[in-house]
């Protein structure tokens, strides 16, 4: 895992303290990059020589997130558990602090009120 830390906070909690990111099974995987080109948030690097992705930022990963495994013919991509994030939702109290936001932020969540695609 890389050193590199990020800021942000996934619903109030520091992201460091969420382990939640990918690990790459080598034996399974055959080197298409699928990942690495498919994640918009820069988790991955690929090293050329060893034709491997690497998990080189961890703490980017979007919690919750398992996009790449999901499209990972080889099943080379592995997360922890749903359950794990799970807890972490009711330990934090994250369904009523979500409830909140709606509330609050009705204007950026209300479906009335957003525009169609492409209007």
């Amino acid at each position: 895992m890389s050193n590199i830390k990020n800021n942000n906070a996934w619903h109030g909690i520091p992201r460091e303290e969420i382990d939640w990111y990918p690990t790459v099974v080598a034996e399974r995987c055959v080197g298409c990059g699928l990942c690495a080109t498919s994640c918009g948030r820069g988790v991955y690097a690929f090293d050329y020589e060893a034709n491997r992705p690497v998990v080189a930022a961890p703490l980017m990963c979007m919690v919750g997130c398992t996009t790449c495994a999901t499209i990972c013919t080889q099943d080379a991509i592995e997360f922890p558990s749903t359950g794990y994030i799970r807890q972490v939702i009711r330990k934090n109290k994250l369904l009523t602090q979500s409830k909140n936001m709606l509330r609050a932020n009705r204007e950026k969540y209300d479906i009335a009120a957003r525009q169609p695609v492409g209007a």
